[in-house]
């Protein structure tokens, strides 16, 4: 199994997922259903994090297959600059949606601030509307390159992956050739989006196994959206630094194991902080502790972010010789 098998196996989520999140979503609408909404804006976010080791493997499936008698690239780097639109809008959609339900998460005696605002949920259904757009667009263009005779040259269709050609070439220049001083603010933005992430969602984790019990555990809560900026400022960040250099990290065993742990452990931040699965310690007073099966889950995400500053650490010295 090589990276073109598993590419093919991984994009089924992010598209059949968004169709089937827009019809959870439309239902929930219609019928005033806030489990629904939870329901869609959890599937909404998880496909958010799929989409992230989706594309990348896209990028080392091109790698896998470029030498392949045949292969027509214009068609490849179509499907590419296709794929990047659709993975930059999902990415979006899974933020907004990720703030919703943080929203649904709080457990307040007003209901009103214990639920998204109207705007952030029109606002997740139409941009996963555009997505779906995008995504079957991607989709379509990825199945030409191994089936051209059910292209159908569609000029909108060779005009995004135009657009996202020349996006991924813009983003490339930007990061490695504009400034000398970009790749560095990257690191520092990097840095600070590990610092936001680690000290919001560390905290809570430590106070939930058990530490500073003098602090009850709903205040600490409130600090979550601070923890998810910080994991939306690392994924914007790694993605230039991928874009900038998308030949050294495909091939990079640790950072290829680097972003499955971020997988993992952005789940474990998306179920458990960000639904109502947290309610059952959210209420955990000063010298109280919180539940066992809570306590798993902190020493777990405790460990996974642990593993994912070392790991980062450790990129530039797992790369596979050519």
């Amino acid at each position: 199994m090589n990276f073109a098998h598993l590419h093919l196996l991984l994009n089924h989520f992010p598209i059949i997922g968004t169709l089937i999140g827009i019809g959870v979503f439309a239902v929930s609408l219609i019928a005033n259903r806030d489990k629904l909404k939870q329901v869609s804006l959890a599937l909404f976010s998880l496909l958010a994090l799929l989409s992230i080791p989706t594309y990348i493997s896209g990028n080392a499936a091109q790698e896998a297959i470029k030498e392949t008698p045949g292969l027509s690239m214009a068609l490849v780097e179509s499907h590419q600059g296709s794929a990047l639109l659709a993975f930059v809008f999902m990415e979006i959609t899974g933020a907004v949606a990720l703030l919703g339900l943080w929203k649904f998460s709080r457990t307040v005696k007003d209901p009103w601030l214990s639920r998204p605002a109207r705007w952030n949920l029109i606002a997740v259904l139409l941009l996963s509307v555009v997505t779906m757009g995008l995504m079957a667009i991607a989709g379509n263009t990825g199945g030409e390159i191994r089936h051209p005779e059910i292209g159908s040259g569609d000029e909108a269709t060779s005009t995004l992956g135009t657009m996202g050609i020349e996006m991924s070439a813009s983003i490339q220049h930007f990061v490695i050739d504009s400034s000398m001083w970009v790749w560095p603010l990257l690191e520092d933005l990097h840095f600070l989006g590990l610092i936001l992430l680690i000290g919001t969602i560390g905290l809570l984790n430590l106070r939930v196994l058990g530490f500073l019990k003098q602090l009850p555990i709903a205040p600490l809560h409130r600090f979550i959206p601070w923890g998810i900026a910080g994991f939306f400022v690392n994924v914007v960040t790694g993605f230039l630094f991928f874009m900038g250099m998308p030949g050294f990290y495909v091939l990079n065993i640790i950072f290829q194991i680097k972003m499955f742990t971020i997988l993992l452990a952005g789940a474990n931040l998306l179920v458990f902080y960000c639904t109502g699965a947290f309610h059952a310690c959210e209420h955990v007073g000063s010298g109280e502790d919180a539940p066992p099966f809570a306590k798993v889950v902190a020493a777990s995400s405790l460990v996974l972010w642990l593993a994912v500053i070392v790991l980062g650490r450790y990129i530039p010295f797992g790369e596979v010789p050519q």
